[in-house]
């Protein structure tokens, strides 16, 4: 069942669709296939940039960050080239409307990184500039999908996001203004379909962007298209919400690396906010808690077979599982923190420390802390640690390994933390009655366990 709103005599079916959906133009093409499975319904449909599209324009704005004109050309040709591929593949007529639209945002990026830095070196506000670069990749997405959709016969209208969801300006990890997005969406998504009654009837938008009070576009973070979907059901008080993945649903691990992984049929709001916050790909942290706070069940299925039944999140009074659940983060960095006087860490050092954090923006994955050391275990984002790291070197004796992995794996037994260390280095272990969590050196066998 999908996330729906009745309205006028008929349902709303709300889906999120990732980049991968739509990554070829075979993928839209299958995307259409499933929305024509639900057209007797009026659709609102959350999609993400084409495949790897927001990586792409991390690079091009990376370069253009340092200032190095060539590998700005490369990368902005290389996104050019990648979209334009898909459009002449979908679009045999190159006259088609959708050429231009698509092409007017090319040259709305492109004169972006042209101005060069809106601020100068001493104010220079990075994740301002981040959010307008990245931010297209949703945009040009978006537009290619519903020129496709009024092309095989679907009543779409594309509706900008940032005219739906307004947030604070706290740029790449936004935090929602509710009351105001609420009435923007309940106005301006209600009023369509109140509208168009016609079956077919699709409402486009993009997930992962909004903008603030002042008209900025601003992020919700990385692969925050899950939440935007989240949004609108609390928003509209929808009852269900469905995620189209490209995985049978909810796995035990991720099936790249763990070739016997199982899909889980049900999951508790609790697990499921346990396991986001754990670092679940499959689900946005964010995601849940919105639905949960509202009782809207997340059903996530498969765009790759729409025929499975997927997994469904829901309140549950008891939830059980006996099969352990195996969580894997790469290019994890081990901080390790101490006073340089030897003295013990206390509530005072632990307090300076996390004001640090806070003012990087690091987001710990795991701690871990002794008499006279203070360990964390962080994300690889150079932007963000290495400046961090610096910081902490003039008042802390401050050591780190790089390249190492975190797994955490909940319900576990003795056989899968075995299963997972083999032959690696325990860099720090941290247990407690549901979890354990390992951050381990060394490739061991660990890039792919076999049953």
């Amino acid at each position: 069942m999908s996330l729906f709103l009745y309205i006028c005599g008929m349902y709303i079916n709300v889906f999120k669709f990732g980049g991968l959906a739509v990554d070829s133009a075979a993928g839209i093409k299958n995307v259409a296939g499933i929305l024509k499975r639900f057209h007797a319904d009026p659709l609102l449909v959350v999609v993400s940039a084409m495949g790897k599209t927001t990586n792409a324009l991390e690079e091009l704005f990376f370069n253009y960050r340092n200032n190095d004109p060539l590998a700005v050309v490369e990368s902005y040709q290389k996104i050019w080239d990648f979209h334009f591929s898909i459009l002449e593949d979908l679009f045999q007529d190159k006259t088609h409307i959708v050429f231009g639209e698509v092409d007017s945002l090319f040259n709305q990026l492109r004169g972006y990184i042209r101005k060069g830095h809106l601020y100068d070196t001493a104010n220079y506000e990075y994740d301002y500039e981040y959010d307008q670069v990245v931010s297209y990749g949703e945009l040009i997405s978006t537009v290619i999908l519903h020129h496709y959709l009024l092309s095989v016969g679907f009543h779409s209208n594309l509706f900008d996001v940032r005219e739906l969801i307004r947030t604070d300006s706290t740029y790449r990890d936004a935090h929602i203004d509710w009351k105001t997005t609420r009435g923007l969406i309940r106005n301006k998504i209600q009023g369509y379909f109140q509208d168009y009654r016609e079956t077919g009837t699709i409402a486009l938008t993009q997930g992962f962007i909004a903008s603030d009070a002042q008209g900025n576009t601003t992020t919700l973070g990385r692969e925050g298209s899950d939440f935007s979907a989240a949004i609108f059901a609390w928003c509209l008080g929808v009852k269900e919400m469905t995620i189209w993945k490209d995985v049978p649903g909810v796995m035990n691990a991720d099936p790249k690396w763990m070739t016997d992984s199982v899909c889980l049929e049900t999951l508790s709001y609790r697990e499921a906010i346990e396991l986001a916050y754990y670092g679940a790909s499959v689900i946005h942290p964010k995601t849940i808690k919105p639905l949960e706070n509202a009782n809207i069940a997340l059903t996530v299925r498969s765009f790759v077979n729409p025929d499975l039944q997927g997994t469904i999140v829901k309140k549950m009074g008891k939830w059980k599982i006996k099969t352990p659940v195996f969580i894997r983060k790469q290019n994890q960095v081990l901080i390790s923190i101490s006073p340089r006087d030897f003295s013990f860490i206390l509530e005072g050092n632990l307090s300076e420390i996390f004001r640090i954090l806070a003012s990087f923006r690091v987001k710990v994955n795991v701690m871990q802390n002794s008499a006279i050391s203070f360990s964390i275990c962080v994300d690889a984002d150079p932007l963000k640690i290495n400046p961090l790291i610096a910081y902490l070197k003039k008042d802390y004796e401050t050591r780190y390994n790089a390249g190492l992995e975190l797994f955490t794996i909940r319900h576990y037994n003795n056989e899968s933390v075995d299963r997972i260390i083999q032959d690696r280095k325990i860099m720090m272990e941290l247990r407690s009655r549901n979890t354990v969590q390992l951050v381990l050196s060394g490739t061991g066998q660990g890039n792919r366990v076999t049953g």
